[in-house]
């Protein structure tokens, strides 16, 4: 697997990346595209580590998930397991593990500012930012989907588990959405990937 990783990862990165996983003698797993999460981290029964991506995530998105993945390995083993999963002393080890990638050799030269304001205080997850989330869409392989912001007012559309919703209006930071079959109001984050259907 610690070859085959080098096929989801920008080219600069590969030795890097091979390096972190040898000495944590971590294992990756690439699994197929899971709606709830982009990848995990877990200490195994045997005392090995193992940290699993979706494999349908872009080459730039698959490497700050890894990275993110592998913090929470070093957080654990620097500062013990009772820290918060993504408290202060992640976000330090994130930075810190990110730093060497963070320059136009791994990353296009148009993301990498949004991605160094992104990294001065990392979230739990990069979909929470809408910026970065919104600029690494741009490399992903074409799909039918698009994010809630992009779509009008009273526009119809579906999730990925085929509910289908009308987007209402803006809140603060989410938009009200209410559900075609059941009439109840959910909040939406503006990055949220949906399908439109023609009314």
């Amino acid at each position: 697997m610690q070859h085959t990783i080098s096929h989801y990862i920008p080219e600069a990165s590969v030795a890097k990346v091979l390096q972190l996983l040898d000495q944590d003698n971590l294992t990756v797993l690439v699994k197929k595209e899971r709606k709830t999460r982009h990848g995990d981290y877990r200490k195994l029964p045997n005392g090995k580590h193992q940290i699993t991506v979706n494999g349908s995530l872009n080459k730039y998105r698959f490497l700050i998930t890894l990275i993110h993945e592998i913090a929470h390995l070093e957080a654990y083993k620097n500062f013990g397991k009772f820290i918060k999963p993504h408290g202060v002393e992640w976000k330090r080890t994130f930075q810190y593990l990110m730093l060497p990638f963070l320059n136009p050799d791994v990353f296009p030269s148009e993301i990498l500012p949004i991605l160094a304001k992104h990294f001065k205080n990392p979230k739990a997850s990069s979909d929470t930012d809408v910026q970065l989330a919104y600029a690494l869409k741009q490399f992903d392989a074409n799909t039918d989907k698009t994010f809630i912001f992009e779509i009008p007012l009273q526009s119809t559309f579906k999730i990925y588990n085929g509910r289908i919703f009308k987007k209402l209006k803006k809140r603060r930071t989410r938009y009200e959405c209410v559900e075609v079959l059941t009439g109840k109001i959910y909040l939406f984050n503006a990055n949220a990937e949906v399908t439109t259907i023609e009314n």
